[in-house]
């Protein structure tokens, strides 16, 4: 079982710059792999950044490639998200999760955090 937090999101300027944290709890969390991934109102929960559960392997959606980067402190039990350079269109809900393998497919997930929202004004 793991129980995942996450915070760190807010209104920022398109080129700027915000890290999301994801707090986690459980006895499992150093050994699964965690996920972020984003839902715009209207839209689908979309894939955002992937990390294996000892940070050797990551995967990114193309949109964020470059800009985005996941890492995981195991020893803190804490996934996070730098964003850099800023979209409007990276306005979303984001989300973090942990499940069994490095995978961009949300079904595969098995523990949701409540989401934190960011917003990027143009």
């Amino acid at each position: 079982q793991v129980q995942l937090v996450e915070s760190g999101g807010g209104l920022v300027q398109a080129g700027g710059s915000l890290t999301l944290s994801c707090a986690a709890s459980g006895r499992t969390f150093s050994t699964s792999a965690l996920g972020w991934f984003r839902q715009a109102p209207g839209k689908d929960r979309e894939f955002v950044a992937s990390i294996s559960w000892s940070g050797a392997y990551t995967v990114y959606a193309d949109s964020v490639k470059g800009r985005f980067t996941i890492s995981r402190d195991n020893a803190k039990n804490t996934l996070y998200l730098q964003m850099n350079s800023l979209k409007p269109e990276d306005t979303a809900a984001y989300y973090c999760a942990a499940g069994r393998e490095t995978t961009t497919a949300s079904g595969l997930y098995d523990y949701w955090g409540q989401g934190t929202q960011v917003t990027v004004s143009s």
